[in-house]
């Protein structure tokens, strides 16, 4: 149903009027597969005489009573008006909402592995009208309580504690007050496996399909958990406050996870089928606390509006890997962060759509969809690093105390957090969130070093500058970081102010490795001096802090991105030091960036051979200089499977000439079937035989992907029907089939369809904006560098477009600019 996208004037003016606000749901999953119903009950005072709405997108709308009087202006573009209210109020409303296959409101699944049936709510931002009638704004917090319909053979569970009445019947304690963004139930025939902690009962949740894999992690889940239970409620001072804590993992879910209270949601990949990396454990352990922090932030104390996101998720992403590096055995959380995450947070900020951590306004629901991206998450988790290092541990975590004292069950703004962080340390965090908070772009600091006749430093000055567009110079502190010429490293601490910053502690120090923002307590791009660039490899290798590498490598990275470097010299970087490396989390991230990127956008077309070709002979390194059955083995088997020719692909997946400890998985198998399919050496007879072998979700996904990858005509165009047309199939098989679609090795066969993707894709009808934004995120053609796909980009911007369809078209075309920035600054060029 088209509906009207909520307003913060609007928001602001249901806040006065809607007050002491409950809910009470009623929802029937028992109407078939294609739709559900739900009897939403809510009460409220208001002041009488005044009127307000209340948003909801049904199918069908059956009735409506406000106070006993039916209520017949019909829902008009999601809203049904709610007149002449009284001092106390009652508002019923039934209605038929549809399933979504999107993961937008009440998501419905098949398992292919077994034709059980599965759903969720997911109500994101916006999407809580897909499934109840709902003052749709995260102030008004208000109980909940569900009562839930179901198949007699499955298990429901929701944000309370739930009792099956009768068989099929189940009724859920009300909960305290919560966001409507935070209501879920999930159900079906799921498994689940039982723990306690500290009074806090435990319970993990999968398909029954999933049953085996469930019993193979169950173990890790539940450490991660209870180690960060026993964390938070040392740091926060506040126990856990919403009961029971349940982490249900579902198929095609949208997100990483989502923190509903008491039920938190995670997508069902972080349930790992075969072998894994440690990488992977890392992030799922990280998403694991990532989402528990959300349960102080977010849950008990809530944002009044979305221009205060970052007070979900700045804060949890932080709590999230700081955690996993404190409690759990991935001590290199960090790195991972800066060798990963971060980046994408440097490159968020220097697009033309980046905007402050906490940006001063955001007008509407669709803007603030646009702000779940990379700076909120990524550079907001490394401004409060910064923050941290500045005022501390102790009276970081005293004002979050008094904050959550003071705010519990409410709802809070930026002021009401930097008041208690500025009473807690006697500084003026206020002034500091200005520069930091409000203000967009990211600074570059760059050693200027004067040189002494006998080598050592005459002068070591740090400059800092800004892009013109943001010309905001922040304060830094940062490490500083080098080693003597008897090889021993040293550190010192400093504060940045102002564009130069004399570091005369060094002076006449015989130094070399200078490192800016040693301990990475920064949100800064660091150059680097001429001697360290020129010694680049040898010093990755030689430094033993796997930390001081990654940002060694981002260091060089942004060069790249930033076309100062030519992309030759990062790739013969990668040659040089990856191989040695021992962090997989470094292996995989750098990897990553050179497969994805440096390769197949940034070098000229015509060296995309040479690039892949060194790509697979360091691979083949990692593969044979790591211990069989180890996390490096597995991260340079993928990478070689990437890169590789058809002979080693049909070799492994005949199970021959395989590197000891390897396991050929139904994953890896899947991605030697892509590889072959994108070389045109796979057929469609046997994908369907890898299929019927790996009937499940994962496997009509991965065969999706497959198919749009082969270089055939018609597998081109029906993968490109997928993408520009609505046709009922799940989020997940869109992505797959635009994932596919597009390949370095094909652009000749694919290159009439780029004009067409920018002309077609916005006509598309039936999806929402967050869906059409991530296909773009998906299924942009990346690979066709050149003028022309920025023209008809261009031509697409210049027309009327959703606003998360426009965000998604100008981040990505912003990122073929750097390419061709790339391509034209390579050696070859």
């Amino acid at each position: 149903m088209p509906h009207r996208c909520l307003t913060h004037a609007e928001a602001i003016t249901r806040a006065a009027t809607v007050r002491k606000l409950s809910y009470e749901l009623d929802v029937d999953l028992t109407g078939g597969a294609e739709r559900f119903r739900t009897i939403t009950t809510l009460r409220f005072a208001a002041a009488e005489g005044t009127s307000t709405f209340v948003e909801l997108r049904p199918e069908e709308l059956i009735g409506a009573t406000l106070n006993g009087a039916p209520l017949s202006s019909g829902v008009i573009e999601g809203r049904l008006e709610l007149p002449d209210l009284a001092a106390e109020n009652v508002a019923v409303i039934t209605a038929d909402y549809a399933y979504s296959h999107s993961s937008e409101g009440m998501h419905r699944f098949v398992d292919p592995a077994d034709g059980a049936v599965y759903v969720y709510a997911q109500p994101s931002i916006t999407d809580a009208p897909n499934f109840m009638a709902a003052f749709d704004q995260p102030d008004l917090k208000a109980s909940v309580a569900l009562s839930v319909t179901a198949d007699p053979s499955w298990v429901v569970r929701a944000n309370g504690e739930g009792v099956q009445e009768s068989p099929g019947r189940w009724n859920f304690a009300a909960t305290k007050p919560i966001a409507t963004y935070l209501i879920t139930l999930v159900a079906g025939p799921l498994v689940a496996r039982y723990d306690e902690h500290d009074g806090i009962p435990l319970g993990l949740f999968a398909r029954a399909s999933y049953a085996d894999v469930l019993d193979r992690h169950a173990a890790e889940i539940f450490e991660v958990t209870k180690a960060c239970f026993d964390r938070f409620h040392e740091l926060f001072g506040i126990r856990y406050q919403f009961g029971k804590y349940d982490q249900a993992y579902m198929p095609e879910f949208s997100w990483g996870a989502m923190e509903f209270p008491g039920c938190v949601v995670f997508r069902d990949e972080y349930l790992f089928r075969g072998p894994v990396t440690d990488t992977e454990r890392l992030e799922r352990a990280a998403v694991t606390a990532h989402e528990m922090a959300h349960m102080w932030f977010g849950d008990l104390v809530t944002m009044r509006w979305w221009d205060d996101l970052w007070l979900n998720e700045s804060f949890a992403t932080y709590m999230g890997y700081r955690l996993t590096a404190e409690v759990t055995k991935w001590k290199q959380a960090w790195t991972r962060f800066g060798a990963g995450r971060k980046l994408a947070g440097y490159a968020g900020d220097q697009r033309p759509s980046t905007h402050a951590v906490a940006p001063q306004q955001v007008i509407d629901t669709d803007d603030a969809f646009n702000n779940f991206d990379a700076i909120s998450y990524a550079k907001g988790c490394s401004a409060l690093r910064q923050l941290v290092a500045w005022i501390g541990d102790d009276a970081f975590f005293g004002g979050l105390r008094s904050y959550f004292e003071k705010h519990a069950w409410g709802s809070a703004t930026l002021a009401d957090l930097l008041a208690a962080l500025s009473e807690s340390s006697g500084r003026d965090v206020e002034a500091w969130a200005q520069v930091w908070l409000r203000t967009p772009g990211v600074n570059t600091l760059s050693p200027i070093i004067e040189w002494a006749a006998d080598g050592s430093y005459a002068s070591v000055t740090i400059e800092q500058t800004a892009p013109s567009g943001h010309p905001v110079l922040r304060p830094h502190r940062i490490g500083v970081a080098w080693r003597d010429d008897a090889g021993a490293r040293h550190r010192t601490d400093v504060e940045i102010r102002g564009a130069l910053t004399p570091l005369p502690a060094l002076n006449g120090v015989k130094g070399s490795d200078l490192l800016l923002n040693a301990g990475d307590h920064t949100f800064a791009k660091v150059r680097l001096d001429e001697r360290t660039r020129s010694s680049l490899g040898e010093l990755i290798k030689e430094q033993p802090d796997t930390l001081a590498r990654a940002l060694r490598w981002g260091s060089a990275w942004d060069a790249t991105r930033d076309a100062l470097w030519p992309v030759e010299e990062f790739l013969d970087l990668v040659a040089a030091a990856l191989p040695s490396e021992p962090d997989v989390t470094v292996i995989e991230s750098v990897f990553g960036i050179a497969r994805r990127i440096a390769v197949p956008c940034y070098l000229p077309r015509e060296r995309f051979a040479w690039g892949l070709s060194l790509l697979e002979r360091v691979c083949r390194s990692i593969v044979d200089g790591s211990e069989p059955g180890s996390a490096c083995q597995l991260a340079g088997a993928r990478g070689l499977v990437s890169c590789s020719g058809p002979r080693l692909l049909h070799d492994w997946l005949g199970g021959r000439e395989l590197p000891p400890g390897l396991v050929v998985d139904a994953d890896l198998r899947w991605s030697l079937l892509y590889r072959l399919a994108v070389l045109g050496q796979v057929g469609e007879a046997q994908l369907d035989a890898e299929l019927e072998r790996d009937h499940s979700a994962r496997g009509e996904q991965e065969a999706t992907r497959c198919r749009a990858a082969r270089p055939d005509p018609a597998a081109k165009a029906h993968a490109f029907d997928i993408v520009v047309r609505e046709q009922g199939l799940s989020n997940r098989l869109v992505m797959s089939a635009a994932l596919g679609l597009w390949q370095p090795e094909q652009e000749e066969l694919t290159r009439s369809y780029v004009e067409r993707f920018f002309v077609e894709l916005p006509r598309s009808e039936g999806r929402s904006g967050d869906l059409l934004a991530t296909i773009v995120e998906s299924g942009y053609p990346i690979y066709e560098v050149s003028q022309n796909t920025v023209a008809h980009a261009e031509r697409a911007l210049a027309g009327e477009l959703h606003p998360l369809l426009r965000r998604a078209l100008i981040d990505e075309t912003d990122d073929l600019r750097r390419a061709l920035g790339a391509r034209a600054a390579a050696r070859s060029a």
